[in-house]
């Protein structure tokens, strides 16, 4: 019975860092720099990442300071923000742009709530997906003859329980997440 199942931890783990990534885009009230990840900006004539041409500091729970190293800028930061749609509100001042906060409505913590199910659900059918193609592959080597019809289930077992603790890490990633946004 020798079946590697490395290709498989790989792709549980890359979901589960999918989903914390999709999860840190999601607004929870609070001041968090991921806001900004997938932020760009047209710097010279190239899309650039907000953190590539500012400093990006939290000033206190409900402000982030965003310091453009060449203040010229600071126009194109403001634009790119307010594209973004983040439902922030922006100010710009001498010192660069300062990101507000404001609180969250119960509607609009629902309706992160939901969005953060619906990102945990895509990451649970990625998992799905994952097994199935393990599973697969695992019938094909008992057909070729590869392995046995006893070692087919207990390396099914063995599948079925890294699929399992990935499924738990999801679920725990999502009631943290739910958890703080209702906070």
């Amino acid at each position: 019975m020798d079946y590697d199942f490395k290709k498989l931890k790989e792709e549980t783990l890359n979901i589960e860092n999918w989903l914390k990534k999709e999860f840190s885009n999601i607004r929870t009230g609070l001041a968090s720099t991921a806001i900004l990840d997938n932020v760009k900006i047209e710097n010279y004539g190239v899309l650039t990442p907000i953190d590539q041409v500012a400093s990006i500091t939290t000033e206190d729970a409900k402000t982030i300071r965003i310091k453009p190293w060449d203040l010229s800028q600071v126009k194109a930061v403001e634009k790119a923000i307010v594209d973004a749609n983040l439902g922030v509100s922006s100010a710009v001042d001498d010192k660069g742009i300062r990101l507000s906060f404001p609180e969250l409505t119960s509607e609009r913590r629902e309706a992160f709530v939901k969005m953060a199910k619906d990102r945990s659900e895509q990451a649970k059918v990625s998992l799905r997906g994952e097994r199935d193609k393990t599973w697969n592959d695992i019938q094909t080597k008992e057909k070729d003859g590869e392995i046995s019809q006893d070692d087919k289930f207990q390396l099914k077992d063995l599948m079925q329980k890294i699929i399992d603790d990935s499924g738990q890490e999801l679920v725990s990633l999502f009631d943290k997440k739910e958890k703080e946004i209702k906070s």
